[in-house]
């Protein structure tokens, strides 16, 4: 035990301990108003979320289930689709759109700004929301096809927050699932805008195979849908605008001895750009040549399936090629289409349980996605200042305003 020889000297000492601070000091409340805080003030204090923190939706964006809630208008919406029973090898995209939204959690207003485009998506004019997932049937592809169908039919024709002159309906962002998501949203896509829709396919496969292709003694109809045949279903239903849509990326292997997938992949329409041809044209050149290809005024349709990287930079996917594209090529392209007229899009085929520790391509999907949202507003804000103000009407909770 201490003792102070002087008591007289230990004074001073005792007195500048208790008045010192410490910065772990617990300091003072202030006293709560007799009311209670106001809204304002505690949104001040408390709403806003770190990277890390949150309940996890793309970009930190407010969820809405918009399926079950059409009184919340949204200008785009962030849909999932968590399906893969349509794949022909390995299975687990249907934990696509979570994995996805994880991966986004760097992505926030606070810090959202787009440098290359000189606007940030998630606070400019346009409402975006997370809409949550469809849920999807895991038992019945069949039904699982007319699931998704009636999903984004509905949430597609949805009259959205800001309407003018050329944006007329809600835009869909689909975190898939496998590719077969696709046929679905050409469907709904088709019946909104009365019109087959252009496709910009970026992935390493043609996905325009003849069911047939597949070796298989016991046919169904079912076996037909399937993430290697929904453009050939779509293309012989009429969905998909013949001449006017291009592949990219490519680098796959074909069936049998022959070209024959090239001739049935002709009958459809589409363009080919290879993987390979980026060494020649570079991504100026293949921008250039999928917009001579679609044009600036076609209902487009923009489907990327992960594969199209190389398996060396995104392995979490069900078909892996080698040969693929880096993440700053692909990034480069996209932002080169921003003239596109896009209205739908998809990012597909991330399966996590493929993926590094370092969830790298689930970190690529939801790269791919800022960049089409900033896509989707820098156009949308061009529409707007050629439109007169009269000509756009917001809606609030269900209830068009005129301006």
């Amino acid at each position: 035990m201490h003792f102070c020889p002087r008591v007289a000297l230990c004074a001073p000492v005792v007195a500048a301990l208790v008045v010192a601070s410490s910065f772990y000091d617990n300091p003072d409340q202030d006293a709560l108003p007799a009311g209670g805080e106001s809204q304002e003030e505690l949104l001040s204090k408390w709403d806003f979320e770190w990277g890390f923190s949150g309940i996890s939706t793309f970009a930190h964006l407010k969820h809405v289930k918009c399926l079950t809630t059409p009184s919340v208008p949204f200008d785009i919406g962030i849909i999932g689709a968590p399906f893969d029973t349509a794949v022909s090898y390995r299975p687990g995209a249907r934990f696509g759109p979570r994995a996805i939204r994880a991966a986004s959690a760097r992505q926030t207003a606070f810090r959202g700004f787009n440098p290359r485009r000189g606007l940030n998506p998630y606070t400019s004019p346009f409402t975006i929301l997370d809409c949550g997932d469809i849920p999807i049937t895991p038992f019945d592809n069949a039904l699982a096809l007319t699931q998704m169908t009636s999903a984004f039919s509905t949430l597609g024709a949805r009259t959205p927050a800001l309407a003018h002159a050329t944006n007329l309906h809600s835009k869909l962002l689909t975190l898939g699932g496998d590719h077969s998501v696709a046929l679905p949203a050409l469907r709904a896509l088709n019946r909104i805008y009365g019109t087959p829709i252009a496709v910009v396919h970026f992935d390493a496969h043609l996905d325009t195979w003849h069911p047939n292709k597949y070796p298989n003694a016991w046919k169904s109809a079912q076996s037909d849908f399937n993430h290697g045949s929904m453009f050939w279903i779509a293309s012989n239903e009429g969905l998909i605008l013949n001449g006017s849509s291009a592949h990219a990326g490519l680098r796959t292997r074909l069936s049998g001895d022959s070209f024959d997938d090239f001739d049935d992949d002709e009958r459809q329409g589409f363009l080919r750009i290879s993987a390979d041809d980026i060494d020649d044209l570079g991504t100026a050149g293949i921008v250039a040549a999928i917009l001579e290809r679609v044009g600036t005024t076609v209902p487009v349709y923009l489907s990327l399936d992960i594969d199209v990287l190389d398996p060396g930079l995104c392995p979490g996917t069900g078909t892996p090629e080698p040969g693929g594209w880096t993440s700053r090529e692909v990034i480069k392209i996209l932002r080169g289409l921003e003239p596109l007229n896009v209205v739908g899009a998809d990012i597909v085929e991330v399966a996590p349980a493929y993926d590094g520790v370092g969830e790298q391509t689930a970190l690529v999907a939801a790269q791919v996605g800022f960049e089409i949202l900033t896509s989707w507003v820098g156009r949308g804000m061009k529409e707007m200042q050629r439109v007169e103000p009269e000509e756009t009407v917001v809606v609030k909770g269900g209830v068009k305003d005129e301006l």
